[in-house]
């Protein structure tokens, strides 16, 4: 039978996460995307709460939780502060990589690190060249020795400026696509060659550091190679199709993020000599919102339990990804239309909502790729 409830100690775990979320962050989320100040004070408090970094296994040092406990953290998460929230889970997803296609003695170097400090991974895949094509990669790495040395750009790339690890994807040769494409971990602080051009200005999730990295001879150890050359387009789509959930989840957090304010709003709000929550053009805006909400939700729930079950997930992890953002980005829209006049200004809430709810269409695979990839598994399931 199916059940919904979550186990004690779920309920424990998102309330532990609801509090921080609500106390912590929510407090500090206008401020700090005005500044666009990298949240490190609160991942750090994360950290010392047990919040981050929750897949890792016990046998490094971890909680081993699963995604779906990890997706009711970051539903949390995402109620309060998009922006903080991509900062807090890109380092999971950087160390995914390591735990699909490392050898044990890679994830016993790098993984416990992760769990007893607030250190921060960043994942380098995209490229100015290269977005949704991923096997188009110009980021080059060449064997020399005991080392590979790596040369290019990679885009788009968050806590890039930040991070104290990197795992990334580049060819050994780029006419044959996927073919050549390799994982390697780059450990910041001992590679000669590697830069930070910027940090881009963003529309939202502003406190997030998006970076642009430059790779100039960057002279990488051979033992950093996550698996065998060629290997690592296949890691990429792996982890992807691992992380996708908790773009999902963030999806339904910043809708109930809307949902809450625009409910507040319209119980409040008087037009017309009676509040806003009175007439059916508001509520039928708030149940199609709360409709939605709950259908990503599930979507969600089911493609992270799929996980936590060894099973087959990329058509219900693209699923949830591309609708629970999309969900998210109507969501976010209706809450300002229902706000008028001020919710086209900073001083409340959901302006920023509807500009965080943009980037959860367009990263970890634009949501035109989570249909590609839906359609195809639609036509493998009938041998197409």
């Amino acid at each position: 039978m199916i059940d919904f409830r979550l186990t004690p100690e779920q309920e424990e775990l998102v309330n532990l996460a609801r509090k921080f979320a609500q106390n912590e962050m929510r407090p500090k989320a206008a401020q700090y995307d005005r500044e666009e100040k990298f949240p490190r004070d609160l991942l750090e408090k994360a950290h010392g709460l047990g919040l981050l970094n929750l897949r890792i296994p016990p046998d490094y040092g971890g909680l081993g939780l699963g995604c779906f406990d990890e997706c009711l953290v970051v539903e949390e998460f995402g109620a309060a502060c998009a922006g903080m929230t991509t900062t807090f889970m890109s380092t999971s997803l950087a160390l995914r990589p390591i735990l699909v296609g490392g050898s044990e003695e890679q994830k016993r170097r790098w993984l416990p690190g992760f769990v007893e400090r607030p250190l921060i991974a960043a994942f380098a895949l995209t490229e100015p060249d290269s977005g949704s094509d991923a096997a188009g990669l110009g980021c080059t790495l060449r064997r020399e020795g005991d080392d590979y040395l790596i040369n290019g750009t990679k885009r788009f790339c968050t806590n890039g400026s930040q991070a104290d690890l990197i795992t990334l994807f580049a060819t050994l040769d780029r006419t044959k696509r996927d073919k050549a494409i390799c994982a390697i971990v780059v450990e910041k602080k001992k590679t000669k060659g590697l830069a930070v051009a910027k940090d881009e200005d963003k529309m939202g999730i502003r406190c997030s550091a998006t970076s642009e990295l430059v790779f100039e001879d960057a002279r990488v150890p051979a033992a950093n190679l996550l698996g065998r050359e060629g290997e690592g387009f296949k890691n990429a789509m792996k982890t992807l199709d691992n992380t996708r959930p908790w773009i999902a989840a963030m999806g339904v957090g910043v809708t109930r993020a809307a949902i809450d304010h625009s409910l507040d709003y319209a119980m409040q709000r008087r037009q017309f000599g009676r509040p806003l929550i009175d007439f059916q053009a508001t509520q039928f805006k708030l149940a199609q919102m709360a409709m939605e909400m709950e259908a990503a939700r599930m979507m969600t729930w089911k493609s992270a339990w799929m996980i936590d079950h060894d099973l087959r997930a990329s058509k219900e992890s693209s699923i949830a990804k591309a609708f629970a953002s999309d969900t998210a980005m109507r969501a976010t829209t209706e809450a300002v239309q229902i706000h008028g006049g001020y919710g086209y200004i900073k001083e409340y809430p959901v302006e920023k909502l509807m500009r965080d709810a943009k980037i959860l269409q367009i990263y970890e695979g634009a949501n035109e790729i989570q249909r590609m990839v839906i359609a195809r598994e639609l036509m493998r399931s009938r041998g197409g």
